[in-house]
């Protein structure tokens, strides 16, 4: 068994996913309201069903964080404040939030209340970690791209949470426009629609047929768990609010037989079963692999458990595994799905099948619903348990006992002059713990009394009720404070550019950050760094800041690398500005700032304050990719600048290659329409990027438009 206590963390998309989570071991869940939550898909919660979650969860000594983690506009933050307010006076162990600015604001308000910072603020260095810190955050969940080398120095610093199981976004956390840009469904706002799980082609050779080209295999690191406590992980995180309750179940009991020193194979085959894309991957921490990406097949695709042969002239599936009715089936060839099939009859050495599709012999069978599996993954281990004592005496009031707590009824009980109440009759009666997730062992004092089963079983939810507030007991509120922040407008005079370009400002973005020197610019130049930046990439550019007139960051890491080496800060469009709290906020750090480009024109003239800038035209970068989409395959890679990455509607998007950290390859993705020239308040900042892709096509972007 492994010595360092760690946090199991489970998603609740609703409250049955909550309740199945704690009852299977889970430490802690975390789960959204029906506001502010980054899954704006899932279930989600009021705060009726939060404070169900919330008893039952304090009952068995877990914790439950509440996910407040999407982008907030102005005219949202009377309404996020008071939602941060309720569900702490509820109990929530912690809020999850985005914006670093809003944490900051939180904690000066409230400092006592417990802040985690979510993966979507892509926090993925050391100095990221210390100024979350420094806000207030008592932890930082990891960006998914971090290094194992940057997860040990985070974990020195701050309380870490690491994602360990479920689905991987393309796109570096809070980096990603492409569904917000081709869809108006952003996913910093919780409503991505999973643009990226769709099929492309690229123009090279090899990767020319549509394939899902940008679609990570699931992640799954169960064998990685005793280094990633090594490394001072705390909370190994599983994703997947919009998964079924089975899934995150398995899920919880395989990675508690992995804690707990219990042998997983069995747990992992029912994970496996319940939730598998891609065969799962062990994602980019420990470096990239070859299957980090599931080109083949999309969606769940579960467990191989054996072939298909005829017999008979019927497909035949040669297993060991005893297939029963219900179960269902997924069919492979050659790495691609045929289609589904069933159980048709039981055999010897396996069982014959039955699909729409003509299956032939050598395909895969894979089990994609099991029910044997599922029923094991939903079986509760886990209660609280506790005495209770009934005494339930002639002449006296009924009495129960627990831990401490007695409560009574309000009238003594007379004796039975038939059928009096058996010890076996309460026992029975108090084994209904009325959803408590608690086991009962009763001591029983009782003479023969009489009591109508009504009354008996008001008396237990009494009990019971009033016992839940005992085990479970609320925490003092806080009462509201109010701390009004504004903005003196201003009406910007200059441009910048990113890439190249005549500006007052031009954004040096290099092909290969070793190769560093000032191109020929007569206003100021800033050196453009991405958001996943490591300490490796640091110690390579660091001797050559001095060329530059500052650091264009698109990561909040940029303020405490500026404080740093002294330099000015330009916060970029990845800082996500949006409300007025934010812009404030970067005013103190940073010379020159961009706002959020999900922002209306209007939205954004509303925080133009003095060194505000908006993306007024040019090319929109819509994802920041941590890996290579051709599988690392360097040895014969093209080591174009740019390709060609194609959907299936023929849009045409740009994906440009760059160098950070010796011969690491990183690729940003830009949208396939360029944006119209806008004029607002703020000063001009234009992107090109992509300059020799442009299609031609032209988008107002969200200038018009606003997101939900």
């Amino acid at each position: 068994m492994m010595e360092r206590k760690a946090e199991i963390l489970a998603p609740a998309g609703g409250e049955q996913a909550a309740y199945h989570a704690l009852s299977t071991g889970a430490d802690a869940v975390y789960l959204g309201l029906s506001r502010f939550s980054a899954r704006a898909g899932a279930e989600n919660f009021d705060m009726a069903a939060l404070g169900r979650v919330l008893r039952f969860a304090h009952i068995l000594g877990a914790k439950v964080y509440v996910a407040l983690n999407t982008l907030i506009k102005d005219e949202e933050l009377g309404d996020f404040f008071d939602a941060a307010l309720e569900v702490w006076n509820a109990g929530a162990d912690a809020i999850l939030l985005q914006d670093i600015f809003l944490g900051r604001e939180l904690h000066r308000r409230y400092p006592a209340m417990n802040l985690h910072l979510s993966t979507q603020a892509g926090c993925c260095n050391e100095m990221g970690a210390r100024l979350a810190k420094e806000f207030g955050f008592s932890r930082v969940v990891i960006a998914r791209e971090t290094p194992m080398s940057e997860i040990r120095r985070i974990a020195s610093v701050v309380e870490t949470e690491v994602f360990v199981q479920g689905a991987l976004c393309a796109s570096f956390s809070g980096q990603c426009y492409l569904s917000s840009f081709i869809g108006n469904n952003s996913g910093n706002r919780g409503r991505c629609k999973q643009p990226c799980r769709k099929k492309y082609c690229i123009d090279r050779a090899g990767f020319e047929h549509p394939a899902y080209a940008l679609s990570p295999a699931d992640l799954s690191l169960g064998g990685r768990v005793e280094e990633l406590l090594s490394a001072g992980v705390f909370s190994l995180k599983i994703e997947g609010r919009m998964r079924r309750d089975e899934y995150t179940a398995a899920a919880v009991k395989y990675y508690r037989a992995i804690l707990d020193g219990q042998p997983a194979k069995e747990a992992y085959s029912h994970l496996m079963r319940a939730y598998n894309r891609g065969d799962y991957s062990e994602g980019l921490a420990f470096g990239q692999e070859k299957n980090f990406l599931s080109r083949d097949v999309q969606g769940h695709i579960g467990e191989e458990i054996g072939r298909v042969s005829l017999r008979h002239g019927m497909p035949f599936c040669r297993t060991s595994y005893r297939a029963e009715r219900g179960d269902g089936f997924k069919i492979l060839r050659d790495k691609k799905e045929v289609g589904g099939a069933t159980l048709q009859s039981a055999g010897e050495g396996g069982f014959f099948l039955s699909s729409g599709e003509k299956l032939m012999a050598g395909d895969e069978v894979r089990l994609t619903t099991c029910v044997k599996s599922n029923a094991e993954a939903l079986r509760p281990v886990k209660l609280r348990k506790v005495d209770v004592t009934l005494q339930f005496l002639t002449g006296e009031k009924p009495r129960a006992t627990c831990e401490g707590f007695i409560y009574e009824g309000e009238t003594p009980l007379e004796a039975a002059q038939r059928a009096p109440l058996s010890a076996e009759d309460l026992t029975a009666c108090f084994q209904r713990t009325d959803g408590l997730p608690i086991e009962v062992h009763t001591i029983v004092e009782t003479d023969g009394v009489f009591l109508p089963r009504s009354a008996l079983n008001a008396f237990r939810r009494g009990f019971y009720a009033a016992l839940s507030d005992v085990l479970a007991p609320a925490r003092a509120p806080f009462t509201p404070v109010a701390r009004n922040v504004s903005l003196t407008i201003e009406r910007g005079t200059m441009s910048a550019v990113i890439g190249e370009g005549n500006a007052d400002i031009l954004i040096y973005k290099p092909d290969d950050f070793g190769k560093l020197s000032r191109p020929e610019h007569a206003g100021e130049v800033y050196l453009y760094l991405p958001p996943l930046f490591t300490s490796e990439d640091e110690e390579r550019i660091a001797e050559k800041l001095n060329l530059f007139d500052g650091v264009y960051a698109d990561g909040f890491f940029g303020i405490a690398l500026a404080k740093k080496y002294h330099i000015p800060l330009f916060a970029g469009t990845g800082f996500n500005l949006t409300n007025v709290y934010a812009v404030a906020g970067i005013r103190e750090y940073a010379k020159y700032f961009a706002l959020s480009k999900e922002l209306t024109v209007r939205e954004q003239n509303a925080l133009s304050a003095e060194g505000a800038f908006s993306l007024s035209g040019g090319d929109i970068k819509v994802m920041d990719l941590g890996f290579c989409p051709f599988g690392a395959t360097c040895k014969t890679c093209d080591k174009k600048k740019f390709y060609r990455l194609t959907d299936e509607e023929g849009r045409v998007f740009p994906l440009r290659r760059y160098r950070t950290s010796g011969m690491v390859c990183r690729f940003e993705l830009y949208n396939c329409a360029v944006l119209a020239e806008t004029e607002g308040y703020a000063s001009r900042l234009y992107d090109n990027s992509a300059l020799p892709l442009r299609t031609g096509n032209v988008t107002k972007g969200h200038a018009e438009r606003s997101l939900l």
